[in-house]
């Protein structure tokens, strides 16, 4: 092969190579923002992958994710919302709170949004409707709040003895004034009184428990807060502590020893936000995408922990499970 021939060859690898590199997808950015941190959410973000993979983005190869945890300090996510706009993400995904979607929300209009887990997004603002959201945000709302009074009415049927239940709420939360006011509304209908305990740090829920039992509350309900979800070992530990009946939002809290639980399932709903992520870095737009809600909930039982608490769960109450764990 003479010099020309060698050039030739030189230049048509080159051009191949060039080619080539230009065909392959580019490495797409979204930015996660969560309120919480980040072990406890572990099995919400793996769902999360989960969706993204089966829309053809796999984290690592041809999608990139920056994380942000706020580590539950509320004061921080506006800063972090700020940070990941500033990285040209491609995307953001709110993780869970209100506060966390609000801030992605106000540090852009123009990156397209999907939040996983907010109750009503119409009323705060986030969308303009759910069939029809609108600029560059959607996601998914989980009926947790809607949730709630059917949550008291099942530990008035687990412990139908009680008179005083009680109901924790993250003070932080704009939603907890109107939360409060249905939940009393539900109370007054069962009989019960409701004393609202609040708790917006690891300390406040440890102090929240002495209340319960200083008043004393027969049972107590915790309301959908991400901080709450991240503490699930904290909740279990002080609920056989002081042997209070609780229910919460998150099967995840019954298997790790909590009593009972009802609610969507958050999985679920991590990996439908990684399947609503992928088509929209596929090209659809959030305001073509309706927001979502679920269509099954799940009732999931502890009989060990029952046993530990001395309570039998009514019949009524296992034929209707879901899940029992023994």
């Amino acid at each position: 092969m003479d010099r020309r021939e060698l050039l030739l060859a030189m230049s048509s690898v080159m051009i191949a190579s060039r080619l080539s590199h230009a065909q392959q997808k580019p490495m797409r950015l979204i930015g996660f923002l969560s309120s919480a941190s980040p072990g406890p959410f572990a099995p919400f973000v793996a769902a999360l992958h989960q969706g993204l993979s089966e829309t053809g983005y796999v984290e690592g190869q041809n999608v990139a994710i920056e994380y942000r945890w706020a580590e539950n300090h509320s004061d921080r996510l506006s800063a972090l919302a700020d940070d990941l706009v500033g990285r040209k993400v491609d995307l953001l995904v709110s993780s869970g709170s209100l506060p966390a979607a609000l801030a992605v929300k106000g540090a852009t209009s123009t990156i397209p949004i999907v939040f996983t887990a907010i109750s009503d997004p119409v009323a705060v603002g986030l969308v303009a409707s759910l069939a029809r959201p609108g600029g560059n945000v959607t996601g998914f709302s989980p009926f947790q709040f809607e949730l709630m009074p059917k949550q008291l009415e099942l530990l008035t049927e687990l412990v139908p003895q009680a008179r005083v239940i009680a109901l924790l709420l993250n003070p932080d939360d704009p939603r907890a004034g109107g939360l409060s006011g249905d939940m009393q509304e539900a109370a007054r209908t069962k009989g019960v009184q409701l004393p609202i305990l609040k708790a917006g740090t690891e300390g406040e829920i440890d102090t929240a428990f002495t209340t319960l039992v200083q008043l004393p509350a027969a049972a107590l309900v915790v309301s959908p807060d991400p901080l709450y979800s991240s503490q699930r070992a904290q909740f279990v530990q002080l609920a056989s502590r002081h042997a209070v009946p609780v229910i919460y939002p998150w099967r995840e809290v019954t298997a790790s020893g909590g009593l009972i639980s009802y609610g969507p399932s958050a999985p679920a709903l991590y990996r439908q936000a990684g399947i609503y992520a992928g088509r929209i870095l596929a090209g659809e737009k959030p305001a073509d995408l309706p927001v979502q809600r679920p269509t099954t909930f799940e009732l999931v039982v502890n009989l060990k922990t029952a046993e530990a608490l001395r309570l039998t769960i009514p019949p009524s109450i296992l034929a209707r499970a879901d899940e029992v764990i023994e």
